[in-house]
């Protein structure tokens, strides 16, 4: 027992725990973790907290990086779709893309052929259809490989989650012509970058699989924290009892109300920690 115990904090990894922005853009590695960061979540862990990470990434491009994060809770994966115990190696709860999805944004594909789109699977593969720069520089920055397939109808079930890059302008027009049609109420679209729109099914988003999180571990949501920097974040920095961004979070997140505190680069997690530190002192 500790002063942490019963309090859950989950938070976003990219551009949250670490600056992958930086990486991206300069084409250097990702840093790792700070070991402020390091030093702060032990320090919670080691009070009774849980503290796991709630990311877009699927398994294969976040396996390799689970070691370098201290967590003692399973990690939301695929901006929501999944929850997966790395400890025990295995799914926990899922909620996939129905089988539609591939035809409903090949269609989208053809009629973009400067879109690509990345189909995270269930399994360990990245798949990529019309793979283009930015495909390559998540190559890069997650030292995960894709593997291109000539269509969506060529990527086997069961799917995580559909993640459309290309320019803004385009994206908000896929978006918009997505929410258009009559079966659109079967998913959830939200941009986690301007150049990154993301697509899962209705209900997988990282509030929803957060609050299934503290479901099984007996968590009351009162006692649930949240931090994220993007607008894949929201979902779960609304439904926490507090929801925290660092200072180089998107604006549509400094609007939804959540409590801004260090950038990134100067160990957002650290002070959340200890903003928690004195409210359960």
């Amino acid at each position: 027992m500790g002063k942490f115990t019963g309090v859950l904090l989950a938070s976003d990894f990219d551009n949250t725990i670490v600056d992958t922005a930086s990486s991206f853009r300069g084409g250097a590695d990702m840093p790792a973790p700070s070991a402020r960061t390091l030093e702060a979540l032990d320090y919670f862990m080691k009070h009774g907290g849980r503290f796991t990470v709630a990311t877009g990434r699927a398994l294969a491009s976040f396996i390799r990086l689970a070691d370098s994060v201290p967590m003692n809770a399973p990690a939301v994966l695929c901006n929501g779709a999944a929850l997966y115990d790395f400890a025990a190696g295995e799914y926990l709860d899922t909620n996939f893309l129905d089988e539609e999805a591939h035809q409903r944004v090949q269609t989208v594909l053809d009629r973009y052929p400067a879109v690509a789109v990345e189909a995270y699977h269930i399994g360990n593969t990245i798949h990529a259809v019309q793979p283009n720069e930015i495909t390559r520089h998540h190559e890069h920055i997650t030292h995960v490989a894709v593997t291109e397939s000539p269509s969506l109808l060529d990527v086997p079930a069961p799917l995580g989650k559909l993640m459309f890059e290309g320019s803004h302008g385009e994206l908000a027009e896929i978006k918009e012509y997505l929410e258009g049609q009559a079966w659109s109420d079967a998913y959830e679209l939200i941009f986690s970058d301007p150049t990154l729109l993301e697509m899962t099914a209705r209900g997988a988003n990282k509030g929803g699989m957060v609050r299934r999180l503290a479901a099984r571990l007996g968590i009351s949501m009162d006692h649930v924290y949240c931090a994220g920097d993007e607008g894949n974040d929201i979902s779960m920095l609304t439904a926490a009892a507090e929801g925290f961004a660092p200072a180089n979070c998107a604006p549509l997140v400094r609007e939804c109300g959540a409590t801004i505190v260090a950038d990134v680069r100067e160990s957002a997690l650290a002070d959340i920690v200890g903003i928690l530190d004195k409210r359960y002192s």
